[in-house]
């Protein structure tokens, strides 16, 4: 099982997937965004080339759970996403994501230009890592 997760904002959505076994996460590249259509055909490439079974969607919510107005934007191209993917479209709560991958290439020493251009996609394997650790089996 392969999944595929996105870090959805205004102009750009990181992605980052999963190896088959569902136990490494990497990022894998960032999308600038288009319209919803070009979006959603752009990650259907990536699904099929990464032979990606679900997609997983980081939500912006507050800190207390309640939606932010990003959150909103994000939900409505999940609406659009589990109409036009052909796998199933998962949400998660991505709160805090993006400063803990911020601060997971600060101590890794990447520079501040290369952190610039991965934080979307790095931010993405965040939710991913998160979404597979709350959804792994418990043996």
């Amino acid at each position: 099982m392969t999944i595929l997760a996105l870090d959805v904002g205004n102009r750009r959505i990181g992605v980052a997937v999963s190896d088959p076994t569902d136990l490494l996460v990497r990022p894998l590249t960032v999308l600038t965004r288009k319209t919803s259509r070009a979006d959603g055909e752009a990650i259907g490439r990536l699904i099929d080339e990464t032979n990606a079974d679900t997609v997983v969607v980081g939500v912006p919510l507050h800190a207390d759970g309640s939606p932010s107005p990003q959150s909103e934007k994000t939900l409505a191209f999940v609406r659009f996403l589990r109409r036009f993917l052909a796998v199933p479209v998962e949400t998660w709560n991505e709160h805090g994501t993006t400063r803990e991958a911020q601060a997971e290439m600060i101590e890794m020493g990447v520079s501040r230009a290369r952190r610039k251009a991965l934080l979307d996609a790095a931010a993405a394997a965040v939710i991913l890592d998160d979404w597979l650790v709350s959804n792994r089996r418990r043996v």
